[in-house]
């Protein structure tokens, strides 16, 4: 495992399917979206008993009952099936939730054009189907959807009171569409406001995230270099010792101290040195294999941890990357200056305390520094 990637947890591993997953599928989104199908659906049904009603009241022939029953219940099952596929995710708005309302308009005048004596108690289902709306579309949406029921069912009064006066009197109908006319709107300014209010609330959302990325970086990240902070890299090794203790493996510290850091700062200023320990931080990561782990210790210290258990192969790649920094600018700005450092090498023994191995490979460092610095010191 690269200690400089958190595990990712491990999900639960899926039982078998009951029938809520096999009706509405696993996935929670998807879920979601046919589970408002299916609530929606209810106002479908409830036109469809009315119909029945008015059949068996006798307040209007079967035949329109059935071919309007039954284009109802195909309307569910097309947008079931759409969304239980996963079809519905390949439109810009996955939950369909504009093509949905409008078909439910569509269908509920057309019961009210059809249900005779009893069709003002279709009114109620418009105004259910367009309170449903304004929980789920989106400002445009809305608007379109009022303007649609408006439109449509002002059509239908329109043709119905010429057609069949006996049952859709003008003064009656009159009074219907201006109820609607006035209602519908007010409705889709409510649906524009919490539509307003939920894009408010995913950017405070969207925001809040970033805080939280941002400061779990600040937790364990350095600002300067980018690299791991001491507090983290204790964590690090923490779990490093550990999975040792676990399975027997070995791995080694180094701690490296940059060569004559305040003659840079002091020569070139604090912008080249800062630029300097960037620059070290940056070859240092090209360089290191993936499994080992960087991290700024203080100042111009810098703590390596080598998942190779050997002194011998750990230090040849600390000097590999002594030799790399030859071969490339310390700063941008001052091309011919070199990163040069000392080094304290050790390998942590089974069963010590890491403050043990850290102090050692410590020791290690100011013995490397004592003997002419730029070189590594196996403690």
């Amino acid at each position: 495992m690269n200690p400089q990637t958190l595990p990712a947890p491990l999900l639960p591993a899926a039982g078998p399917p009951t029938l809520a997953d096999l009706l509405l599928g696993r996935d929670p989104r998807q879920r979601l979206r046919v589970s408002r199908s299916l609530l929606a659906a209810q106002a479908y049904l409830v036109c469809v008993a009315l119909m029945g009603y008015a059949v068996w009241a006798d307040f209007m022939q079967p035949r329109p009952a059935l071919v309007l029953s039954g284009l109802i219940v195909a309307n569910i099952l097309v947008f079931y099936a759409v969304l239980r596929s996963g079809f519905n995710q390949r439109f810009a708005e996955p939950a369909l939730t504009l093509p949905q309302i409008l078909s439910a308009l569509t269908w509920i005048v057309g019961a009210y054009a059809i249900t005779g004596p009893i069709h003002g108690s279709t009114m109620m289902l418009l105004a259910l189907v367009l309170m449903f709306g304004t929980f789920n579309l989106d400002a445009r949406g809305a608007r379109i959807a009022s303007a649609y029921s408006v439109v449509l069912l002002g059509a239908t009064i329109v043709y119905k009171i010429f057609t069949e006066p006996h049952h859709y009197s003008v003064e009656l109908e009159v009074a219907n569409f201006v109820l609607a006319a006035t209602t519908m709107p007010t409705v889709s300014a409510l649906a524009a406001q919490l539509a307003r209010m939920r894009a408010r609330l995913r950017a405070q959302k969207d925001e809040l995230a970033l805080a939280l990325e941002r400061i779990q970086l600040l937790a364990t990240r350095d600002d300067l270099t980018g690299l791991f902070n001491r507090r983290h890299m204790l964590e690090v090794l923490e779990q490093e010792r550990r999975r040792a203790a676990r399975s027997g493996s070995r791995f080694c510290v180094a701690i490296l101290d940059l060569d004559h850091f305040k003659h840079v700062n002091d020569t070139h200023g604090h912008a080249v040195g800062d630029e300097v320990l960037r620059q070290f931080a940056q070859q240092a990561l090209a360089v290191l294999r993936e499994a080992d782990v960087l991290a700024r210790w203080g100042g111009e210290e810098f703590l390596l941890l080598l998942a190779d258990g050997d002194t011998e192969r750990a230090r040849q790649a600390v000097e590999r990357l002594r030799d790399h920094l030859l071969d490339h600018p310390g700063a941008a700005s001052v091309p011919s200056l070199r990163i040069r450092f000392s080094a304290g090498l050790t390998a942590y023994l089974p069963g010590e305390a890491l403050d043990a191995t850290i102090e050692r490979a410590d020791r290690a460092l100011y013995c490397a520094k004592a003997h002419g610095r730029s070189r590594t010191q196996v403690g």
